[in-house]
């Protein structure tokens, strides 16, 4: 024992000590170098029998305890990662087995100090346990506002959900009334259904089950990552139909996801008494860059539909490189037209596919206007059978889902940035004004009505990456009609319909100009909302880790990159975003109530390393394998490499909550609350169910009741909150990931109905599958 505990010790210091070198080296703290010496010169007394040994290791324990405390305060997370080995360590050291100097006696040190002073440290650590970083604790205002809040252009059925957002207003709020935070406790697993379309080994890394199923009438419709399109009866999840457009495999593509399908429906004529084919049609992306059209009740294509059902969206694209364009969103039906957008890859090349957005009639196919970012004013259709007529080269693109409000003749879409999204070099004025904004285009003629930007010159991938939620806000003015737009950067925009401009107070902030490569610029400065999810600026203080030692492993990296703050330009140094493009909002987006006129979402916190690459240093290396890792900017001069930010061990250098739940009153912009949301059960090799506040992506759901739905987080669960408080009402274990958007509806029985999708998401390494969940009250 005494061995061990001489071995463990010098290797600790040693660790300390050299770490501690380097890390002063970069400007950084002292306290790891002062602790490694000392604990070498524990080691040291240890081994010649000094009694002041354990005197010094005491006497560090309680140093170490007041310098954890004052960097970090009484919080457990932070504690426990600075104080954790090292109290461990000392409950060895005070074992008289540690400190034996032969089989017959003890003539060592006193292990009666570093006892106290270990258990000292462990209750003060332990002190922490009910205290959590940035947590606000609050109640949110549950009166009605206005009980007649429009839910969409046209009425629904209460228990259905005929789009992606239930509506083309993306509220995700369902008006039924069965489940309520008294009951929800009561949801069981009513039915399940496995789709068949699984993950394999020559998938792309993102791999991902994101979509929300539609209901209409008794039939739920949804699509799979690889494409396929299948209907299943409401009440039981048995298939009825399925359709497999053969999009087939391409290692190019960053994405291989389907969010959802689209529905439209032709008013019945009149005296009909039969529904004729395709008069209801559902609108499939597929993966190979295609639209289909199919009948709803068959799934067979409907032939009145550009080339029998099948439209190639790679007409009129200047390049059309294999995998580098679809729709993983499913298109936007407003006004006679389906209309539709598409992801381009990030950093693959600088000549890529338009980021066109596209109208074209809903039953013939026919191309009614194109709008496109880089050649905003020209929206008259080009033609498709002419190869010489073509879009714009790598234009920013909107890959995120869009909304309309048919009444004012707009549709909103959020924007992307033009590829490559570090080098800034290669944009034009047009492409610079509608990059990482929202755009309302002109339903009838794709005429760009307003624009509203949340990153000017973007460099960051900070993408507009949520669909708008649209409602009607009481204000002091007056009820006035209500954009709501999340950001990566966890901004959430309030803007007036109408016009783009803010209801909430918006501003502008000096940002950092520093650059390291020939003609990259950078912005004066960036925008701000007063609804705000943003994190503080990180300190070197905020690394963490397993360990004391991992822990200094992240504070050496963070002194080796460039961090000025929340848009820190990317460099040859390396830089360090945060937020990271993963976004503190990404496509999950929020729910709102409109009548209550609130909020809820899922506030995500990840840092990101971006560093540009000198094309001659990526010689040999892997490339163009997804978002993250690196990637070509084939053209350019530079490749981008994207990691996050992570100590050695594979967890976050940040301390946590890395995820959380918060809501906000639309009205007055006041944030009522916000929470650490998951477990690490399925990221630890040990699975606790301990809620630290873990990732996540996907969306919430709510319902009239007050009822909050989500399965975004990186744990394999499904939770209810209370809308007012943020306080979980129901958790059940789901099969698989689930990173997808929740929706409700009602079955035949005329029984309220939750369903989930679960399968998994490749970028966040949660359990893959297959699954179609539904949950209904216990009888």
């Amino acid at each position: 024992m005494r061995i061990l505990t001489l071995l463990l010790t010098t290797l600790f210091g040693l660790a300390l000590a050299i770490g501690g070198a380097w890390l002063l080296s970069l400007r950084g703290s002292p306290f790891y170098l002062f602790s490694g010496l000392v604990l070498l010169g524990v080691a040291w007394g240890l081994w010649r029998h000094r009694r002041w040994a354990s005197w010094l290791y005491a006497g560090w324990l309680l140093v170490l305890l007041a310098w954890s405390l004052w960097e970090a305060g009484l919080y457990w997370w932070p504690l426990a990662t600075r104080l954790g080995v090292p109290a461990l360590l000392g409950l060895l050291i005070a074992l008289p087995a540690a400190r034996r100097s032969s089989p017959h006696g003890y003539t060592g040190p006193s292990g009666a100090p570093v006892l106290l002073a270990a258990l000292l440290v462990a209750a003060v650590a332990f002190a922490g346990i009910p205290r959590h970083l940035h947590e606000t604790r609050g109640t949110l205002p549950m009166a009605i506002v206005n009980a007649d809040a429009a839910l969409g252009d046209a009425p629904q059925p209460d228990g259905e959900w005929q789009a992606y957002g239930r509506s083309g207003y993306g509220q995700r709020f369902s008006p039924l009334t069965q489940i309520t935070p008294a009951n929800v406790g009561q949801l069981q697993l009513a039915w399940q259904m496995r789709t068949g379309d699984l993950r394999g080994p020559d998938d792309v890394g993102e791999t991902t089950y994101e979509v929300t199923p539609l209901k209409i009438d008794d039939t739920l419709y949804l699509c799979t990552p690889h494409s396929l399109a299948i209907a299943l009866d409401a009440d039981t999840g048995k298939e009825r139909w399925r359709f497999d457009p053969g999009a087939g495999m391409e290692p190019q593509r960053q994405h291989q996801t389907c969010r959802g399908l689209s529905y439209f429906v032709d008013p019945p004529a009149p005296g009909a008494t039969a529904a004729t084919a395709c008069a209801a049609r559902v609108f499939l992306p597929s993966a190979d860059a295609k639209l289909h059209a199919l009948d709803a009740r068959t799934g067979q294509h409907c032939s009145d539909f550009a080339d029998n059902g099948v439209l190639d969206l790679t007409h009129n694209m200047p390049f059309k490189q294999a995998g580098y364009y679809y729709s993983t969103s499913p298109p936007l039906i407003a006004g006679g037209k389906v209309i539709v957008a598409g992801a381009v890859n990030d950093d693959y090349a600088v000549n890529s596919p338009s980021g066109v957005i596209r109208a074209y009639d809903v039953h013939s196919g026919q191309l009614q206007w194109n709008w496109d970012s880089g050649n905003p004013e020209q929206t008259a259709p080009l033609d498709p059978n002419d190869p010489a007529q073509v879009y714009r080269p790598s234009s920013p693109n909107s890959w995120a889902v869009a909304s309309a409000d048919e009444a004012l003749g707009l549709a909103y879409f959020p924007m992307g940035n033009r590829t490559p999204d570090q080098l800034g070099m290669y944009r034009t004025p047009a492409e610079e004004k509608y990059a990482s904004s929202v755009v309302a285009l002109d339903i009838a003629t794709g005429q760009a009505r307003w624009v509203h930007q949340f990153v000017h010159h973007d460099l960051w991938d900070m993408d507009t990456p949520a669909q708008p939620v649209l409602l009607d806000l009481d204000l002091p003015q007056g009820r006035t009609p209500a954009l709501v737009q999340p950001t990566k950067q966890g901004d959430v925009y309030v803007l007036d319909r109408r016009d783009g401009s803010a209801l909430l107070p918006v501003g502008q902030r000096p940002a950092s100009r520093h650059v390291d490569i020939p003609g990259q610029t950078t912005a004066p400065t960036q925008p701000y909302s007063s609804l705000s999810f943003e994190p503080p600026a990180l300190r070197e203080a905020d690394m963490w880790g397993a360990s004391l030692i991992d822990q200094m492993l992240c504070r050496i990296q963070f002194r080796s990159l460039r961090y000025d703050g929340r848009y820190t330009p990317p460099t040859l140094q390396g830089s360090l975003i945060y937020p990271g493009n993963f976004g503190t909002f990404n496509w999950g987006s929020v729910a709102v109530d409109p009548r209550r006129q609130v909020m809820f979402g899922m506030p995500t916190y990840l840092a990101f390393v971006s560093r540009l690459v000198p094309k001659h240093e990526t010689s040999g290396r892997q490339m163009n394998k997804g978002e993250h890792g690196l990637n070509e900017n084939k053209g350019a001069d530079y490749a981008v490499e994207m990691t996050p930010f992570m100590s050695p061990i594979g967890v976050p250098c940040q301390v946590p909550p890395w995820g959380t739940v918060a809501a906000a009153d639309l009205r007055t912009g006041t944030v009522a609350y916000q929470y650490r949301n998951g477990t690490i059960q399925d990221l630890s090799p040990i699975p606790l169910p301990v809620r630290i506040g873990v990732p996540g992506i996907g969306g919430p759901m709510l319902t009239a009741t007050g009822v909050a739905f989500l399965s975004a987080a990186t744990d394999d669960n499904f939770r209810a909150y209370d809308l007012a408080t943020g306080k979980v009402l129901w958790n059940v274990r789901i099969p698989a990931g689930g990173q997808a958007t929740p929706m409700t509806y009602l079955d035949s029985q005329g029984e309220q109905v939750v369903l989930l999708v679960a399968g998994g998401h490749g970028s966040t390494g949660t359990k893959a599958g297959d699954y179609v969940l539904a949950y209904k009250l216990r009888k």
